[in-house]
């Protein structure tokens, strides 16, 4: 298990036009705290955390999140390098998941992610029948989220406080061993056009939703 898996595709840590310059009042002010990184006190935090985060390493953060996780894991499938797989990754440490876990392709395209995989415990699983053995041994019932035949609306279906919420690629959705290895199937009610929407947007729907059951 892995903060963030592999390190291809990493980014820097965006510095945006918010957050805190420098402590003040200079180094004999610094707090005596472990969990404070000097260079951050010295030369401000610029970084996408919430202020309770400001200044703090990163193993600090980590640490801190794991004290107050969900119960909820966020897997998806990886067979094309979906660009949506980093936005999922960027919700799910949004709304405070457990785990993600990567099925299928080891490499994932993180760009999305916005560099949140480094605050986000990640696991990766060989195939579907891997991540179905991993979940069987945790005792993690497997939801899935298609629009396909039997699949029940997400405002009706159940959602355990313990899962894993399982996602497919953009387009092709989930592949047919997940769908069948998932212990239900949840789709989204839509009133458009379109057949369905984005990969990223529906996982970040269906989160929210667990969190305002459960959270």
């Amino acid at each position: 298990m892995l903060h963030g898996g592999e390190t291809d595709e990493r980014q820097a840590e965006p510095e945006l036009p918010v957050g805190v310059g420098p402590w003040p009042g200079g180094p004999e002010a610094w707090p005596d705290d472990p969990r404070y990184n000097r260079e951050l006190l010295a030369a401000g935090d610029r970084r996408n955390v919430i202020d309770r985060y400001r200044y703090w390493t990163m193993d600090a953060i980590v640490a801190d999140l794991d004290q107050h996780r969900h119960a909820f894991h966020v897997a998806i499938e990886n067979w094309q390098h979906d660009m949506n797989i980093g936005s999922i990754v960027r919700s799910a440490n949004a709304f405070g998941a457990a785990e993600v876990h990567i099925i299928g392709r080891r490499r994932w395209n993180r760009r999305g992610a916005m560099v949140t995989d480094r605050y986000q415990h990640v696991r990766h699983h060989e195939d579907v029948a891997a991540f179905t053995a991993w979940a069987q041994d945790a005792g993690i019932p497997i939801i899935a989220v298609d629009n396909v035949a039997g699949s029940v609306a997400l405002d009706r279906a159940e959602l355990p406080e313990r899962c894993a919420l399982l996602f497919g690629q953009e387009g092709p959705g989930l592949s047919p061993e997940a769908v069948a290895a998932a212990s239900g199937v949840v789709e989204i009610t839509q009133y458009g056009s379109t057949r369905s929407i984005n990969a990223s947007a529906a996982a970040a729907v269906v989160m929210y939703e667990w969190c305002r059951r459960w959270a």
